[in-house]
């Protein structure tokens, strides 16, 4: 399910933040899939993969980046090889409910 369908204001969001801060990576939130969520059950959490969970760890591709979020929470990414692959979305239970709504084990 494409992220932008799913999530439309947090896509908008995630797109606002990335053109300011890191805008080679804004092009991809329009086919943003998410593929599956974190699985942690963290009643705080709404995490969710863009790319299929690795088997352990990413390797020497990833950057993490920190957003700064418009709204209260925590938005941190994980990009690798220059595609997103992991959104952590903490403290965001507008999100979350959305995401447990359809579905995703979070």
């Amino acid at each position: 399910m494409l992220l932008a369908e799913t999530l439309p204001e947090f896509a908008q969001e995630l797109q606002r933040l990335l053109q300011v801060q890191k805008p080679e990576l804004a092009s991809q939130v329009p086919i943003l899939k998410i593929v599956e969520g974190c699985g942690c059950g963290d009643d705080f959490c709404a995490s969710f993969y863009t790319q299929p969970k690795p088997n352990g760890e990413y390797g020497p591709g990833l950057d993490t980046l920190l957003l700064d979020t418009e709204a209260p929470g925590m938005l941190i990414l994980d990009v690798v090889d220059g595609d997103i692959s992991f959104i952590e979305v903490l403290y965001r239970p507008d999100v979350r409910q959305k995401l447990l709504a359809l579905g995703l084990q979070l």
